[in-house]
């Protein structure tokens, strides 16, 4: 599918998580040079793009969907791209992000954690802020995923493997690649 000699509109996405599946991404070292000739990076935390373009081939999605602005920016990113890629556990399962669902009183108890009780000065919530909502929740509880990198976070190989194998038109094998701990 992707196996012409065109650049492909590539775009990366950080939602509620560390950034540890960015960096992994990044860490694909001399291999990035090579995904960097097949792809026109359109959308990123690794640059200054603010509204997330259309007609875009391939994004890869870190993190799992925590507030109203990433829930509006994930049906954007579904709705512009033909290939959604979730990668790292957060993004996959909610790992991290959402062990605050099992909390009673859910985001106000998370904002009353972190903005009143630990404060040492000046105790508010801030309403600047995007609204939390109530469950976090993986990329797949909310739309439709092509593709999973698990891990936390995944491996530069199996990222690279992953697009490589994309971008050549090819469904990855995920059997056995997946090494956690």
């Amino acid at each position: 599918m992707m196996g012409d000699l065109r650049k492909i509109n590539f775009a990366t996405v950080w939602l509620s998580g560390c950034s540890g599946c960015h960096m992994s991404f990044l860490d694909q070292d001399e291999k990035i040079v090579d995904l960097a000739q097949k792809i026109q990076l359109a959308y990123s935390p690794l640059m200054d793009a603010k509204i997330f373009p259309e007609n875009v081939d391939v994004t890869v999605v870190e993190g799992a969907i925590g507030n109203e602005e990433q829930l509006n920016l994930i049906k954007k990113i579904r709705e512009h791209t033909k290939i959604l890629i979730a990668i790292g556990d957060c993004a996959v399962t909610g790992n991290m992000v959402t062990l605050r669902n099992v909390l009673d009183n859910g985001a106000g108890a998370i904002l009353k954690r972190a903005y009143i009780e630990t404060a040492t000065e000046n105790p508010q919530i801030p309403n600047d802020v995007p609204k939390l909502l109530e469950q976090a929740r993986p990329l797949n509880e909310i739309v439709r995923v092509d593709y999973f990198i698990p891990g936390c976070p995944p491996s530069a190989d199996l990222i690279n493997y992953v697009l490589t194998e994309i971008m050549a038109g090819r469904t990855p094998n995920m059997e056995g690649k997946a090494k956690y701990g």
